[in-house]
């Protein structure tokens, strides 16, 4: 694999550096860099601005509406929105339930969810995790009964982020409960605005309303929103979480946190120790860059074991930024304005504006680890897909 940037590859880089420069507000812009709280219209608007332009779906083909770019250029796109500061396009329609539709899904669902995805018409979430069915995800007890052309569904999800902006969430349910736990559960396409639904948030440490519990009580489905074949739903599921590893790896967003670090930290950077902490750093993050670039030449295979590794390592490492960084300004990063983080105050108590997020973006960090499928987890399937022991 050569890993140097063609003629080609510098001029593409150029036209999204120009892109960015010409469409990215300055007000989203500044939230992001100063690790503000985004509101669901920021999302929103990033994503429609991305989507006229008809580069908000990198990764899918051309007949779907994708820019048909190389993982190079993929690659450039995600390392030069970081860099910019662009607000995140959310995972959960362009990059987890998109690719199982178009992978699995029929030709009316195809035609119908895509274009929505694409322009943002929907917003998605995410229903995997429920009490006692995290990292063991099989153990999942929501059911979905059929009668006639409608699936009945019971149950509960937990840790669904976002969901209380949700127009659709994509549903993992028990469909036969008589066969071996992976092999009775099926993947739904449920309206969040269908009667029987309750969304009920969860409140983290940083005071942020993030993820939520789903409740259903006997949702009707239509049978037309299954995905693919009834009880296979396991095998879409690890189709699915094989794109979100890879996206969890945030490498370029690492990147900026990185000049981020270094900017904070400049006075305990002539501190050996420190300063030889983040070299290492930078340099794990230099090896993971490549290791991304690798998986995404092969995405044509589709997802595969290395995926885990890409989820190990990269929220291994944000987590290590954001302990440097709470690291390096000591009892300044203390303080805590949830007031000044939902932008209701132009400056932070205390005048740090850069200091003011920092316990709330290191508590928040945290759960890298954990969601997408546990760090313990991803060593399992790395032991044995890969080191096949």
């Amino acid at each position: 694999m050569d890993l140097n940037y063609s003629a080609r590859d510098e001029a593409f880089r150029a036209e999204v550096r120009s892109f960015l420069a010409a469409n990215l507000p300055a007000s989203l812009q500044d939230k992001v860099r100063k690790h503000l709280r985004l509101k669901r219209e920021d999302y929103v608007r990033w994503h429609q601005i991305v989507a006229r332009q008809g580069w908000v779906a990198p990764a899918w083909p051309i007949e779907f509406g994708g820019p048909g770019w190389d993982a190079t250029q993929r690659h450039i796109w995600e390392e030069e929105c970081a860099i910019a500061g662009t607000p995140p396009i959310l995972p959960f329609g362009v990059n987890m339930v998109a690719p199982v539709i178009m992978a699995f899904g029929s030709e009316e669902q195809k035609a119908y969810y895509l274009p929505r995805i694409l322009d943002c018409t929907d917003w998605w979430c995410q229903g995997y995790s429920e009490p006692g069915a995290g990292s063991d995800l099989a153990s999942l007890k929501t059911t979905a009964v059929r009668e006639g052309d409608h699936y009945i569904v019971n149950g509960q999800k937990t840790w669904t982020t976002l969901g209380q902006y949700a127009d659709m969430i994509f549903c993992l349910v028990r469909t036969d409960p008589h066969v071996r736990k992976q092999e009775g559960i099926s993947f739904l396409l449920i309206d969040m605005k269908s009667p029987g639904i309750t969304v009920r948030p969860i409140i983290m440490l940083d005071e942020e309303h993030e993820v939520n519990e789903v409740f259903f009580d006997n949702v009707r489905v239509p049978v037309a929103n299954l995905v693919g074949k009834e009880n296979k739903g396991w095998t879409y599921a690890k189709y699915l979480l094989g794109h979100e590893r890879t996206g969890i790896a945030a490498v370029g967003r690492s990147k900026r946190e990185l000049l981020f670090l270094k900017k904070i930290a400049r006075q305990q950077l002539d501190k050996p120790l420190f300063a030889a902490r983040v070299a290492n750093l930078e340099i794990e993050l230099m090896a993971l860059e490549m290791t991304v670039l690798r998986a995404i030449a092969q995405e044509a295979q589709g997802p595969g074991p290395q995926a885990s590794v890409l989820k190990v390592r990269g929220s291994e490492i944000q987590q290590t930024l954001a302990e440097l960084m709470v690291e390096a300004l000591g009892p300044q990063a203390l303080p805590f304005d949830p007031a000044y983080l939902d932008g209701e105050r132009e400056h932070a108590l205390g005048g740090d504006d850069d200091a003011a997020p920092l316990a709330a973006y290191y508590f928040n960090l945290r759960k890298t680890s954990i969601y997408g499928g546990s760090n313990e987890i991803q060593k399992n399937i790395i032991t044995q897909m890969i080191l096949g022991l």
